[in-house]
């Protein structure tokens, strides 16, 4: 399928700030989960976002799927604004954004058959009659490489990859804009996530549906993505196109990620040289209650010097789409 170059996702300054208890008769604390994020995502393209746990990853997804609101900042689906919109305009918009979990057998429900499962979206969100219903489920059975007769069967009859397709096809019923994939692939055997994977790709080809991609796994990122987002306790460190990202990244948090993916077999050539030699992460993430001043990665840069601890760095260009939050990009 042949997909115009249309963004159909927006994020402008996004920040989400959650108040949370700092003890008894202390004033409530503030986790600055999100702080600042902007990107944009075009029909057909997938966008993965990767860091360390706690970054902000599902924190982000919980914006673009409208289960919270935004504490500032802009997030347009489709040119309409997720965070203005009136609770009406927020159930119509809903449809358009979908997701697929971790955990494929803990998002079905056990006592519901997988027809049931796929009907479901459709007798909530369209008035299609039940026939009609059950022929379009039916048919996205077929799509994600399921049987006719798996339409009838239970979640726990099933294997891990085949309910992991079910959860994709349920997330695809509505035809949504955007689909938002939480490490769809993380619970799976090796072999199986390659499957998984090539469905995905092979979905969005077919129906030009954008992805919000969240691992912790470099090697399935660098398979799928078109772009890449890399964060930490709540900023944006890097942003880049995939080739870009992994065969020059510049931000220090960016190389001592991809020095950590583990690797198989022999290391040729000069980018393989140049990976091999980077800087593992060391340390420990600090709180987000109290995120260091200035770059928030310092405490654990291998470059840092105390300019680091005046102000927060900006993103700006290193190349073609590619953007970089350091002081110090000349010197690294």
């Amino acid at each position: 399928m042949n997909v115009a170059t249309v963004s159909v996702l927006e994020a402008e300054a996004l920040s989400k700030h959650y108040p949370v208890s700092a003890g008894f008769l202390k004033p409530l604390a503030t986790v600055q989960a999100l702080e600042a994020v902007s990107f944009s995502l075009a029909a057909g393209r997938t966008l993965a976002v990767v860091g360390e746990s706690g970054c902000g990853k599902s924190t982000l997804a919980r914006q673009v799927t409208m289960l919270e609101t935004p504490t500032s900042g802009r997030l347009r689906l489709a040119g309409d604004d997720i965070a203005d919109a009136d609770a009406a305009k927020r159930k119509a918009l809903r449809r358009t954004v979908q997701m697929v979990f971790q955990n494929p057998f803990a998002s079905l429900n056990p006592r519901k058959k997988i027809g049931q499962a796929l009907e479901e979206p459709l007798a909530i969100n369209t008035t299609l009659a039940a026939a009609d219903r059950a022929d379009r489920a039916r048919a996205m059975l077929a799509r994600v490489g399921l049987r006719p007769e798996h339409y009838a069967r239970y979640p726990h009859m099933f294997s891990g990859g085949q309910r992991q397709r079910v959860a994709i096809a349920r997330a695809l019923m509505l035809e949504p804009k955007v689909v938002v994939a939480d490490e769809p692939v993380s619970a799976l055997d090796v072999s199986i996530q390659a499957q998984v994977l090539n469905l995905l790709m092979d979905l969005q080809q077919e129906t030009g549906v954008a992805y919000v991609f969240i691992s912790h796994n470099l090697a399935v990122v660098e398979l799928i993505a078109d772009e890449v987002l890399v964060m930490y306790l709540g900023r944006v460190m890097e942003r880049a196109p995939k080739t870009a990202l992994f065969a020059a990244p510049r931000h220090p948090y960016t190389r001592a990620l991809l020095a950590s993916t583990p690797k198989v077999g022999a290391i040729r050539g000069e980018a393989a040289l140049a990976r091999a030699a980077r800087t593992a992460l060391s340390g420990e993430l600090p709180s987000p209650l109290a995120p260091p001043s200035g770059c928030v990665f310092r405490t654990r840069c291998p470059h840092a010097i105390p300019a680091c601890a005046e102000a927060v760095p900006p993103l700006v260009p290193v190349g073609t789409g590619h953007e970089a939050a350091c002081i110090r990009l000349d010197q690294i």
